[in-house]
Formats: structure tokens, sequence, C-alpha cells
């Protein structure tokens, strides 16, 4: 919606419908000492032409650089049509259901999505979305202990390669509630845990996998999975929902496959926007859907056998007994997942392996030539999907600040997650082999 109609006409015929001689009068309980007639710091207000190039000359601030980051937020195409449609009005304000059967197109909306996402994922059921990723596996943690009631511990075990930021946010919001977080053990050529190490008896109630991991490397997720399962704890898969078009799905990990499937949904079409919006997307086995957060919407049939969505499985709870309740998240990124809807229909199963195929070349061409420069190898053995980390003779912020001065956003540090110089590059369908070269070439003399 570029601007809101409402002439002074409308606001007059509106308030006298209501009753009000006046917009204050509306607001006529609030006691005038705790008024302000002005926002400190805030400029003078500015008409549309003025807001307008304002905001284009702040967007020109951050310039134009070729993006090599991934570490938990890609640079995908996304088709012009993903948000022509997603920003029509009657998709841009269906934020969410509150009236819930009323609302049909937006119900379907979610339904279609929760199908494409329980395809990719292998798993029975989806939630109409969380927040991010990050908050996804603080509710999966969540939903681990009501599940596995067995387990009493509320210990959560880590694979090596879970992104340190969802850890973090794991722990602010569940590790107040009880749930305690540890590492698996690492192995040092591989990345990834290191299964001569590996504890038994520790009685954890669930273990996180990540897939591909924060470093880019693939996990064992069967051996590990199965390990899970005979320690008696639940399988919790955090999985780049892109990599699921080549990469096995978590709900087929293993002999029994993952309980929970969570991750962030940002590839799904949802641009590189200054750290957000992104969404969290999860799904289950059908044995423990009565534990998952958030809205489920079902399609059912109306008295007349005509087909209809309602939705399901949420209880009055989540919204009025707080602590007692299921879950406190009772809304989901409606606008996201209408974007990442439209985009995996436009795409379709195929669409979405040959972007995932495209990346994974990308990537190759770009590791190759990068561990030809003197003092560039791999930090990691073995496979990868779209990024992969890079053992450096040398500290990583100065090259990155160099490179950067040649226009380019070189990658993640990954030095204190590795514990030496290291960097984490990404390169997805977007780029070109002309970019990818450019990229070398500005490495190469970045390293002098």
């Amino acid at each position: 919606m570029p601007f809101i109609p409402h002439t002074e006409k409308d606001t007059r015929e509106m308030l006298a419908a209501i009753g009000a001689d006046s917009i204050e009068e509306l607001f006529d309980e609030i006691p005038a000492e705790l008024r302000i007639d002005h926002l400190r710091g805030v400029p003078e207000a500015h008409n549309e032409m003025e807001v307008s190039r304002l905001m284009r000359e702040r967007a020109a601030m951050d310039g134009t650089p070729m993006c090599f980051i991934g570490a938990g937020a890609y640079e995908h195409h996304i088709p012009t049509a993903v948000w022509d449609i997603a920003t029509r009005g009657e998709f841009y304000s269906a934020y969410t259901p509150y009236q819930a059967e009323a609302s049909q197109g937006t119900l379907q909306t979610i339904y279609e999505y929760q199908t494409m996402i329980t395809e990719l994922t292998g798993l029975d059921v989806s939630n109409a979305s969380l927040y991010d990723g990050a908050s996804a596996l603080a509710e999966a943690a969540l939903m681990a202990v009501r599940t596995n009631r067995r387990v009493k511990t509320g210990l959560v075990l880590l694979a090596p390669g879970v992104n340190p930021v969802y850890e973090q946010v794991a722990v602010a919001i569940a590790g107040a509630q009880g749930l305690t977080f540890e590492r698996l053990p690492v192995d040092a050529a591989t990345g990834n845990v290191s299964f001569d190490k590996l504890e038994a008896g520790r009685n954890p109630v669930a273990v996180v996998t990540q897939q591909p991991s924060f470093p880019g490397t693939l996990e064992d997720v069967d051996r590990l999975s199965d390990w899970a399962h005979a320690e008696g704890a639940l399988v919790i898969a955090i999985a780049n929902p892109t990599s699921l078009a080549l990469l096995k799905a978590p709900g087929h990990w293993g002999e029994k496959g993952a309980d929970i499937a969570i991750g962030e949904g940002q590839p799904l079409g949802v641009p590189l926007s200054s750290g957000g919006p992104y969404f969290g997307y999860m799904t289950c086995k059908q044995q423990h859907v009565r534990q998952m957060p958030g809205r489920i919407v079902g399609r059912t049939t109306d008295l007349d056998g005509n087909p209809g969505f309602a939705l399901t499985l949420q209880a009055r709870e989540q919204h009025i007994r707080r602590t007692k309740a299921t879950s406190n998240i009772c809304t989901n990124q409606g606008l996201m997942v209408t974007a990442a809807t439209i985009y995996m229909s436009l795409l379709g199963f195929q669409g979405l392996a040959t972007v995932a195929r495209r990346s994974h070349a990308n990537t190759t061409r770009l590791v190759d030539g990068l561990c030809t420069i003197d003092g560039v190898s791999r930090l990691y053995d073995g496979p990868y999907f779209h990024e992969a980390a890079l053992k450096l003779d040398r500290a990583v912020a100065p090259l990155l600040t160099a490179l950067a001065e040649q226009n380019f956003l070189g990658g993640f540090d990954l030095t204190d997650f590795a514990d030496t110089d290291a960097l984490l590059v990404c390169a997805t369908e977007t780029k070109t082999d002309a970019d990818i070269d450019a990229y070398i070439a500005a490495f190469t003399a970045a390293m002098g």
C-alpha cells in the first residue's frame, strides 16, 4: 500500500459515524500530563517527494557490492512475480487470520505452504510459520521436552555444526525454562561429530543436527540420528530448504527419521534486507503434532460438501493461559510465508533443484579457484553444499576490509567459531563465471 487514501472529508465522516467530534476525543482517556506535543530527536515532517528522495539517498549509501556471504542468509534470484503478487492489497494486508474461517484465502495460502514444506522435509505436518530459524530452534527444544516426557534432564545436545546464533537465541528463550544446551564433540578434520568420542548414557531429551552445517559441511545424519534415538532422544533437524531439493529429507534420516525439522525460510523468495524480516519453518511427525506450537491449517468440507479450510489443533489456552499454555506462539510471518509459497509454486521442485545444483557448482568453482592461492586451503575435509570454510595463513578481518574496498562482501569471518583464521564463502546461482573470476582476482590481490 503506497499511501493511506483517507481525505479530511473521509475522516470527518468516520468521526461523525461513531459520534466523536475529533480524533483527539478518541484518546481523551489518556491524561493530559502523559501526552506530548512533539517527538524529541525527530526532524520536521517531509512531504512525499522529499521522503522518496531521502530514502533513495539512504539506499544508495549501501552501494551495490557483490555478495559472497552465506552463514544463514542467502542471496537467491527472486522472480519478479513473487513480490508483485505478494504485495497486492489482498495478500499484503492479510497478516494473520484473526477471524479464521472468514479468511479462506489466507488459510488456503497457508495450507499450500504447509503442503510444500512437508514435502520438502519428508515429515507429516507443518505449522503456519515461526518468527525465524533461530527462535524455531528454541520452540523445537521446548516441544521436545513436552513430547519426550520420559526424559526429565532437559538436556539438549547440539551437533558441532549448529549455528552459534541459533544456540544463543535458544538459550535466551528456553534456558530460563530449565533447558540446558551442550555441544557434542567435534572431529577436527571434518568439522562434524566425532563418533569415537560420543558419550552414551547422558539421557538427552533431544539431539540437534544442522544439515548443511554452519561451516558448510555435510554431517553423517543417518548415523547421528540412529545414535540419538538409541539414547532415547528426539532428533531435531535444522535444514536449509534449498538444499533439500538435493539432499536427503530429514524425515528419512536413519531408520526412524528426524522427529522435528526446523530452519530458516529466507532462501525461499525473501530478499536480503538489512537483517530481515525472515520466517522459521517447522514440521514434525504426526504423532507429535499436538505439541507443535503455532497455527496449523487443515482442509475440510462444509455442510454442502464444498472444500474449505480451517484452523485445527490450536487450543484457546495458547492465547490466555500464559505459562500453562502449550505455546505462546499464536501468530506467523504471514507475508514472508505468502512470498515463499508463490516462490515455490513458480519454481516447482525441478526449479528448486536447478537452483541448488547451480549454487553447488558455483561454490565448487569458487573454492577450487581460491585454494590455488598461496595461504588458502580447505578448513575441513568432505563434501559441502553451497558454502565452504577456508583456512587462511593470516587474520581474516583485514582481508575482508580489503575486499570491501574493491566492492566485494568477501564472506563471513569464521575465526571465533573455528578457533583458527578461517573464512566462510558462499556462491549461489546468482553468480556468473565472470563474477567468480573477478572475486578470485580481488582475493588474490588482497592476499598480496
